[in-house]
């Protein structure tokens, strides 16, 4: 019998096969055989995208669970715990649940090598496979087609945007991406997509497979107003519904509308106030989080998200001008060293008044002499820090009540920024 704790089962899958990714679904589906894993849930959603996975599932999880319904939600990566990857009715699972788990993979792979994530995902199943659960959503770790959640079906597949990321294993186009993002379409069965502008290689993709393709601005879509929204969307047999004055959120709308419509087409109760009150409700850790901390006897705003590329940093940059303050916005950046550096700088910059950058702790970070560097050229006011926890008090020294300390650039970084918050209490 396997007696590891579950640091010890996570030490243990780290070391477990030579590459960190290592795509295709041949080994995985192989232990899953095994495992004879039945249907997950009645009901199942894979969603994928360059931005917005995680919110989309987090708002997804909020609809089904307003109903009544049962709910597992697979995500990554975790900022905390490795827990919060798999959530059963809006708990993450216990660390003897993801003991006895890993343990049954274990047992069935034998020879079959798997990496970490790949570990991880059959885990997760093989748990929510014991739990009867109405609805699972299983969040695409990378690309989507040779990506481990895509050995499951689902009953409806979601885009939710496409941009440039990944580039050594999706490729350095947005027809690329499209192509591994529609590698989670299956014939017959419907799918969203987020995406206002969708590259020609999705649209192809869903005509050979015969997947019919809803889109937004075609076949859903929102409309903003000062304090509200409202999403128009099609139901599972193509007629039209509507949904009006949406208080706005703590997540992107623009994520509700895609998570409304995948609800939508699975036939699921449709009660209005219900789902409304169920998108107000949905909250996200390191996504547009604002917190406040005291400082030395003052009390400071922070927002924390965890943007760490060009189109979530355009995104945040939006809501940022949309919520003028009165004081300055200072920065705490740190960032991956194959992110797109200078397009989120673009971004960001103008929302920024004074800047503080540090490494991040994994051999992935971007050297803090290249983010000095790349704002320095931009006439920016920055400092560097050896961690993000000497950045953030840095800023917390100049910043005043009227000022908004804006922590971003990977989840790292917020991670980090949550332990220092856990350590001012």
């Amino acid at each position: 019998m396997n007696t590891r704790n579950l640091k010890q089962w996570l030490s243990y899958l780290e070391q477990l096969h030579p590459n960190e990714i290592d795509m295709g679904l041949a080994r995985v589906q192989e232990v899953a055989q095994r495992l004879r894993l039945p249907h997950l849930a009645k009901k199942i959603i894979t969603v994928t995208g360059t931005n917005g996975k995680g919110s989309t599932c987090a708002l997804l999880a909020s609809l089904v669970a307003g109903q009544g319904l049962s709910v597992g939600v697979y995500s990554s990566p975790h900022l905390l715990r490795y827990n919060e990857r798999v959530r059963i009715n809006a708990e993450e699972v216990s660390d003897t649940q993801l003991c006895a788990a890993f343990t049954a993979v274990e047992e069935a792979r034998a020879e079959v090598s798997l990496t970490y994530f790949e570990m991880g995902t059959l885990a997760a199943f093989w748990l929510f496979a014991q739990s009867s659960l109405d609805v699972v959503i299983l969040e695409v770790g990378l690309g989507g087609r040779l990506d481990a959640v895509n050995i499951i079906d689902a009953d409806v597949a979601v885009v939710t945007s496409i941009g440039i990321d990944h580039k050594d294993w999706l490729g350095d186009t947005r027809d690329s991406v499209a192509y591994e993002k529609a590698g989670i379409f299956r014939p017959e069965l419907p799918a969203v997509c987020g995406d206002i502008d969708p590259p020609e290689q999705l649209l192809t993709r869903a005509a050979l497979l015969k997947t019919p393709l809803v889109l937004r601005g075609r076949d859903f879509d929102l409309a903003l107003s000062e304090h509200v929204w409202h999403w128009r969307g099609l139901d599972g047999q193509g007629n039209p519904i509507y949904l009006q004055d949406i208080p706005l959120l703590s997540l992107p709308v623009e994520n509700a509308a895609v998570a409304l419509q995948a609800y939508a087409l699975l036939d699921l109760p449709w009660q209005p106030q219900v789902l409304i009150d169920s998108l107000c409700q949905a909250t996200m850790q390191g996504r547009l989080q604002n917190v406040t901390v005291q400082w030395q006897s003052r009390s400071l705003s922070l927002l924390l998200d965890v943007a760490h590329n060009p189109h979530a940093a355009h995104y945040l940059a939006t809501r940022l001008a949309a919520q003028p303050i009165k004081g300055r916005r200072l920065a705490v950046l740190g960032v991956l060293d194959d992110k797109d550096l200078s397009g989120v700088l673009d971004c960001m910059q103008a929302q920024i008044g004074n800047w503080a950058v540090a490494p991040l702790p994994t051999s992935r970070s971007c050297r803090v002499e290249s983010l000095h560097g790349a704002l320095e050229a931009r006439q920016a006011v920055v400092a560097s820090y050896g961690n993000i926890a000497q950045a953030i008090e840095a800023q917390c020294v100049q910043a005043t009540a009227d000022d908004q300390i804006i922590i971003f650039g990977s989840f790292y970084t917020v991670a980090e920024a949550l332990l220092w918050l856990e350590r001012q209490q």
